[in-house]
């Protein structure tokens, strides 16, 4: 066996959803998916049902990058949820680029990943909006507003770092595989809320944008029992939650001092059969 290269992303949360904002941000979580690129078979074949990184190879190609072998295998390990909203396609092909430079000793700056990551995604079937920001979330920690219709290193309208990420738990409940499919007329239907979630992080107010924008994405989705429980999350403590990405996870921010109400909540989640995550935000 000869490892060829490596690479690595990580998962985040939806600030904002492009199809329903116009732009798109996303918010880095310590999650991570770590892949290896080989010239032989692996024992366990990686479970890619959109063959998405067959795509992102192809990708690959389509931009004149070299293929670093004839035959080529992925080994994939990773904590990032899949289709729960939780960006783990994006952290798949920035991962799998990320193996194909090591393994081609080719440098890219990251824009050129991130739309490399993007292109794979739209052909794989993924992501109807491109999911840049996601894949610049799974590239860099920190928050960036993005504009996805253009390409990604001009398309960066605003950006930052989360304040202080130590003083935040963040309690993911996941709600088990997602029913509700993004339609793109029904989230135009919410544009009044979507925008409300633009306003707040033009102020780098970055909860309470996560917050408006879940409520927007309930609305779209005519995710009742979503809108509930987030508001339920915050009842208990929490001082944001909302649907990420097209659901069905719902992500909440806790103070780091509260330990009380993170058990809380978890114990409540515990008795309600919810399966959770807890993680922090990826500061890099």
């Amino acid at each position: 066996m000869a490892v060829l290269g490596q690479g690595a992303a990580h998962g985040a949360c939806t600030l904002l959803h492009a199809l329903g904002a116009g732009y798109g941000s996303s918010l880095g979580l310590e999650l991570s998916t770590k892949v290896r690129l080989r010239d032989d078979e692996p024992n366990n074949m990686p479970e890619d049902p959109s063959n998405l990184l067959e795509h992102t190879v192809a990708v690959w190609e389509d931009a004149g990058l070299t293929r670093p072998a004839r035959y080529l295998f992925w080994q994939v390990r990773s904590d990032v949820p899949t289709g729960v909203g939780l960006k783990s396609s994006a952290a798949l092909s920035v991962a799998a680029i990320r193996a194909l430079m090591q393994a081609t000793e080719v440098e890219l700056q990251d824009s050129d990943i991130v739309d490399l990551a993007s292109r794979a995604q739209l052909t794989a079937g993924v992501s109807l909006t491109g999911s840049v920001d996601d894949s610049w979330a799974a590239l860099t920690p920190g928050w960036k507003v993005v504009d996805p219709n253009i390409p990604a290193g001009q398309g960066v309208l605003l950006e930052g770092e989360f304040p202080v990420p130590d003083e935040w738990v963040v309690i993911i409940a996941l709600r088990g595989d997602r029913e509700l499919l993004p339609v793109p007329e029904r989230f135009a239907l919410a544009s009044e809320q979507f925008q409300a979630a633009v306003n707040a992080i033009e102020q780098e107010d970055l909860l309470l944008a996560m917050t408006l924008n879940g409520r927007a994405v309930a609305t779209a989705l005519a995710d009742g029992p979503g809108r509930r429980l987030a508001n339920d999350m915050m009842v208990w403590g929490a001082r944001a939650a909302g649907i990420s990405g097209s659901g069905p996870a719902i992500v909440s921010f806790i103070p780091s001092i509260n330990p009380t109400t993170v058990r809380r909540i978890e114990v409540t989640f515990e008795q309600r059969g919810i399966e959770f995550i807890e993680t922090r935000v990826w500061s890099g």
